[in-house]
């Protein structure tokens, strides 16, 4: 795995451990942006997680995928 394909896997899982810890303790991630807590506000962090869990498993996996798929052909 080259440095760049490394450097992708590793900032998809920083995103998707991030999602996830906005996705399931959005009273974490209220505090820390300080935002008032609401219904409103709740519904926008889970919806901000889930994009970034989404993210991370697009570039880890794109990440891995591509290192499996030359390592195979070489």
């Amino acid at each position: 795995m080259t440095r760049t394909l490394a450097l992708q896997a590793g900032l998809g899982i920083a995103s998707g451990t991030a999602g996830l810890i906005v996705l399931l303790r959005p009273s974490v991630a209220r505090r820390l942006l300080r935002v008032k807590a609401s219904e409103p506000a709740t519904y926008a962090l889970r919806i901000g997680g889930m994009m970034l869990v989404a993210l991370g498993l697009f570039l880890t996996g794109f990440a891995l995928a591509f290192a499996s798929a030359t390592r195979s052909t070489l």
